[in-house]
């Protein structure tokens, strides 16, 4: 494990590792199914929901689409690949005001907040629209643990751009190296990739055992791999 004794600052991801979007997407698209007149919700139907939505993420990490594009593709191409007919747009809209008033946490994530507050600056670094990851913040009493938000619809590029980064430290005007900051995220492509970039240390948070150690072979590491919140505190 690396050395974090000089960390100053944590950027934090915020879905899936201190708000538990995994637990909305499941229950949204249920009722939306329901909503819709579409059949019954499967297992089957949130697998091809989660590839489908991963790979249009992953295009808008690697700067081919931008965030309207993807709102306006998403569930076309999800419904595409299921073979329903629905108006992917009216979806998205009914998928995107849930979302908004949707801030479940994730276990041990206020714990975390509260500890890493007390001796790093703590810096949101987060892809999505600014004012639904504020609300959704602010809604699980979370905000108060932030000095920065830098959310990609502000900052105006994606993780894992080098841009987003060169734009947070511009903005966080502190006098700290990027080698002083330690990302944490559930994503190796999105927020472990981007930080490395960066010359940033990094912390895995290994959601659910997702990525098993063949996953790095030949490849790099992050500094540290955390299976729960609980774990980060540990670590740093």
């Amino acid at each position: 494990m690396s050395d974090f004794s000089n960390c100053r600052a944590v950027f934090i991801d915020i879905d899936d590792t201190i708000l538990d979007f995994d637990a909305y997407v499941r229950h949204a698209l249920e009722k939306g199914f329901e909503k819709f007149g579409l059949p019954p919700f499967t297992d089957e139907y949130m697998e091809i929901f989660t590839r489908e939505n991963d790979l249009v993420w992953q295009e808008l990490e690697e700067g081919k689409i931008d965030y309207a594009q993807l709102m306006d593709r998403r569930f076309n191409r999800v419904f595409r690949a299921m073979g329903l007919e629905c108006d992917g747009h009216a979806f998205e809209k009914y998928f995107r005001s849930g979302i908004y008033n949707f801030a479940l946490p994730v276990d041990g994530a206020y714990d975390l907040l509260k500890y890493l507050s007390s001796k790093y600056i703590v810096c949101a670094a987060s892809n999505g629209p600014y004012n639904q990851q504020l609300h959704r913040l602010e809604l699980a009493d979370m905000k108060k643990y932030f000095t920065h938000l830098f959310i990609s619809e502000d900052i105006g590029w994606a993780k894992p751009a080098r841009q987003f980064y060169d734009k947070a430290m511009e903005i966080l005007d502190s006098g700290i190296e990027n080698d002083e900051i330690v990302a944490i995220g559930d994503s190796v492509t999105s927020d472990m990739t981007g930080a490395w970039n960066s010359g940033m240390k990094t912390i895995l948070f290994n959601k659910y055992g997702k990525y098993t150690e063949k996953v790095f072979e030949g490849k790099r590491r992050p500094d540290a791999i955390a299976p729960s919140l609980e774990s980060i505190k540990e670590i740093l």
